[in-house]
């Protein structure tokens, strides 16, 4: 708590300081092994999505809504009350294909570990819903898919 306390507090003692920085917005949540970490500035949102297990990876954005015959979560970033999206969200790593021999399939996935998406929006309220999409998996396991999990976040 001390910890989100500060992250708060140095973009307020910047401002009173005279210094003119554009503030933002921290929160992070945990949920189906993997923690995201949203950033909401006044120009983008960037998630950061880190497995909480070694050798976990999740989907890439580019995998079709409902998979590659039906498997795969394709990993979203949407925004909705209070921000509008001025573009598409990108990923900050090279994606791969995860080849699965048994089905005949490769899947696109971004390397094991972390991976920031980031989308470029407009501010037009006071708070903003930011909408989240993922699926972790490993090269044997997957875990429960997250689907459109929400997060509210108050803009300063």
């Amino acid at each position: 708590m001390r910890r989100a306390s500060l992250l708060w507090a140095a973009p307020v003692l910047l401002t009173a300081c005279g210094h003119s920085q554009a503030q933002s917005a921290t929160t992070r949540f945990t949920e189906s092994g993997v923690e995201v970490t949203i950033t909401v500035s006044a120009a983008q949102v960037k998630t950061i999505y880190r497995p909480t297990r070694p050798g976990f990876h999740v989907y890439s954005i580019d995998l079709p809504p409902g998979g590659i015959d039906g498997l795969g979560v394709p990993t979203r970033l949407n925004v909705r009350a209070g921000l509008t999206a001025t573009g598409h969200a990108t990923a900050d790593k090279a994606v791969r294909l995860l080849d699965l021999p048994a089905l005949g399939l490769k899947l696109p996935v971004y390397p094991d570990g972390l991976v920031t998406v980031s989308l470029p929006v407009r501010r037009t309220g006071p708070t903003a819903d930011i909408v989240v999409s993922y699926g972790a998996c490993s090269s044997s396991t997957c875990l429960a898919p997250v689907i459109d999990h929400v997060t509210t976040v108050t803009l300063r």
